[in-house]
């Protein structure tokens, strides 16, 4: 079983520039977990590129073998680094995960 992971932020600031330049760090940020922690299957993290005043800001997609390699990921010591910065500057987040 193959479980897909699925984050989409809003981020905080209310400058447009400021918005967009964050949402591309939290996406930079994200990618650079390929090949560092080793759970991940796939990582494809990019920010919004359309309909600023509607969709969400970033969104990560990323595969995992099991639930337990998911919540192995969520500890990694790379991906608690990455956690804070989001959390710094994001105002909301939803998440799926689900079996492909």
């Amino acid at each position: 079983m193959t479980v897909r992971h699925v984050v989409t932020w809003k981020l905080a600031a209310e400058d447009a520039a400021e918005r967009s330049a964050q949402a591309a760090e939290v996406a930079r940020r994200l990618n650079a977990l390929d090949g560092v922690v080793p759970q991940l299957l796939s990582i494809s993290a990019g920010a919004n590129m359309a309909y600023p005043d509607a969709n969400w800001d970033v969104t990560l997609v990323a595969d995992f073998a099991s639930i337990d390699a998911l919540e192995e990921y969520q500890v990694h010591p790379a991906h608690e680094e990455v956690v804070a910065y989001v959390r710094s500057v994001v105002s909301s987040r939803v998440a799926v995960d689900f079996e492909v």
